[in-house]
């Protein structure tokens, strides 16, 4: 497809004022050729701020400058801000449609509706035409036989979905050279998520049916791997291979529990998407449905800037438009919100990209209708959070300023850690770590420690044994635990500050900025300042403070009271002659309690997994 720029023509000056420009450059903007193409706006700056497809270049840049009354108030600010034009003639105008996609996609103009951050969406790439292939993100699509899926809206989304997958499909995920002949496997291989071609333990076929299932499974198709999967696990238990036969009914659970999850109560057949939105004053959310074989095997969804002024119809025809344009797939049927503009060359255009028909419908009643109601109401939800969230990003960011300055702090507290213990007169003692990135809480970094070293309830060693352990082996460059914090926060007063001190000395951490938050009156005590830190109880800043206290105080209780509670049950079931762990744990699990158990019946005993009538008996006896 190439698109070719008309010599001569291609530039028009117009003059800054409040001259009416379709009088004063009428015969220039006559010298537009009747063609399609696509035009680009320029500001006096020679930036790019808005970029539109023609059928007819001569008549739809012209109705630009017209009567200011018979424009939008937006497009009326559009035309006060342009001084330059060019243009690219087209052969047609779904040629112009690719054309714009790209454009808009290059520039990102203002006062086009556009994808936000649209660049470089992330897609799985399958290597199909390697021996080994493995399945891996990437944000180039080429032309080289690979098979592409997406794209995903973020990283974060094509992640959880490559996450599902290597769970249920050996796939290899390392980038190695495949000879068969290393010595040892990885860790995946152990645990039964590779295969182990590095070292000869499969063949080719057996490996690429395993690839060929991954992909039947990103397009929908989980009950032809089904049926696949059952019939392999028949032969390997006919043929006595009881291992194997068990892996793959571990699989088989795991697609049948995917299934169940996308499965909808609407019955609709064949394949489409569902698109809707909500928007307001500065963007629109889009909700995106992918439906394959009755399944939702896709929800993600977009968010489109530029959108001030503008009708849904207009949003949704250039999320349209944009989006496809990089689709890996494109199903025969797309149902929608709102009408598209141009929905006949929309249409074609679809058509071309998938290589058959393509359907827009913009359903009023039935089945295809709740779809939509089912998109829109996820759309509007999405958007209320994005904003509710935006706004508590402003005002975190406030509150960490905040924190620095009143701190006293060399650098902004990105990383926060918080300590706290928790124990009963000194019994079943416990530390917690909890840590917030950017005011936000990161549950994968939090940590707990099962107190050794302190007899009593001495909550000044307890939270210095914390903070030495911890220390420690950040000292030692472990993984996360070699994360210098921005700040530590310690829960209690000026003696546990005090306490964490001396440990921060006595490892030569003095880098390490330490402040305490104590409860009672909300007091913030930092070193060598015997007086509080003043931070007002409604500022931004405290609330972030006790934010991270709190998490650390409900962490730090949460692990004594498990640990309480499995002391309270191990006293007494231990005892009992014939109850190990597999039945203590199947007993609990089916009782909920001790003193449940203490009520049930022999015959409710019984009935228990490991559960003979005579350890029924013996379990009466005892408690």
């Amino acid at each position: 497809m190439q698109a070719s720029w008309e010599p001569g023509e291609s530039k028009i000056k117009l003059i800054e004022g409040p001259q009416k420009v379709s009088q004063l450059f009428g015969a220039k903007l006559k010298a537009l050729p009747p063609k399609p193409g696509v035009y680009l706006f320029k500001d006096k700056e020679d930036k790019v701020i808005y970029v539109g497809k023609a059928a007819n270049l001569n008549s739809r840049v012209r109705s630009y400058f017209g009567a200011p009354s018979s424009l939008s108030s937006k497009i009326q600010r559009l035309v006060s801000k342009i001084q330059d034009l060019e243009f690219i003639v087209t052969n047609s105008e779904q040629e112009a449609l690719i054309l714009e996609c790209n454009i808009i996609k290059k520039y990102s103009p203002r006062y086009n509706v556009r994808l936000k951050d649209n660049k470089t969406f992330p897609y799985l790439k399958i290597d199909i035409n390697k021996d080994w292939p493995g399945v891996y993100i990437t944000r180039r699509v080429q032309k080289d036989g690979a098979r592409y899926f997406g794209p995903f809206a973020s990283a974060g989304s094509v992640r959880k979905t490559l996450k599902l997958i290597k769970k249920i499909f050996p796939f290899r995920s390392c980038s190695k050279r495949i000879e068969g002949k290393d010595k040892r496997p990885c860790l995946d291989y152990y645990i039964h998520r590779c295969l182990g071609p590095c070292i000869g333990a499969v063949e080719k076929q057996e490996y690429r049916d395993v690839i060929n299932q991954v992909i039947l499974f990103l397009q929908g198709k989980q009950e032809v791997i089904l049926r696949e999967l059952n019939a392999k696990m028949k032969a390997a238990a006919q043929q006595l291979q009881f291992e194997r036969a068990a892996l793959l009914r571990d699989q088989i659970k795991g697609i049948e529990k995917v299934i169940e999850g996308q499965k909808i109560a609407i019955t609709l057949q064949g394949e489409k998407d569902v698109i809707a939105l909500a928007q307001n004053e500065t963007e629109a959310y889009v909700e995106l449905l992918s439906i394959r074989n009755n399944k939702l095997i896709g929800q993600d969804h977009f968010i489109m800037e530029g959108v001030q002024g503008e009708s849904p119809g207009q949003i949704m025809t250039s999320f349209v438009k944009q989006y496809y344009a990089s689709a890996s797939y494109i199903p025969p049927l797309i149902l929608l919100q709102h009408s598209v503009n141009e929905s006949e060359v929309l249409s074609e255009w679809l058509q071309q990209q998938r290589g058959s028909k393509v359907e827009l419908q913009v359903p009023e009643r039935g089945a295809k209708k709740k779809l939509i109601d089912t998109a829109a109401e996820n759309a509007v939800r999405g958007l209320e959070l994005a904003q509710a969230k935006e706004m508590k990003v402003e005002v975190i960011s406030a509150g960490l300023r905040e924190l620095k300055n009143r701190l006293r702090l060399p650098r902004m507290p990105r990383r926060i850690e918080c300590y706290d213990v928790s124990n009963i007169q000194g019994a079943l003692a416990v530390g917690s770590m909890v840590v917030l990135e950017k005011g936000w809480p990161k549950p994968a970094h939090y940590r707990r420690f099962r107190i050794k070293t302190v007899a009593g309830a001495d909550d000044y060693a307890m939270i210095q044994e914390t903070l030495r352990r911890r220390f420690k082996r950040g000292l030692a460059r472990e993984a996360t635990w070699a994360i210098i914090p921005d700040l530590v926060l310690i829960d209690g007063g000026r003696g546990q500050l005090n306490a964490a001190l001396e440990v921060r000395q006595e490892l030569g951490l003095d880098s390490i900025p330490m402040v305490s938050l104590a409860k009672e009156n909300e007091e913030v005590f930092i070193p060598g300042d015997p007086q509080p830190v003043y931070i007002a109880k409604d500022s931004p800043a405290l609330h972030i403070l006790q934010r991270a206290r709190d998490e650390a105080h409900r962490f730090a209780i949460s692990y004594h009271q498990k640990l309480r509670r499995r002391e309270a049950t191990a006293s007494v079931l231990d005892d009992i002659p014939g109850i190990g762990p597999k039945r203590k744990k199947a007993l609990l699990k089916k009782f909920g309690s001790v003193e449940v158990i203490k009520e049930a019946s022999l015959e409710e005993l019984r009935q228990t997994k490991g559960i003979t009538l005579v350890l029924a008996q013996k379990v009466k006896e005892y408690l």
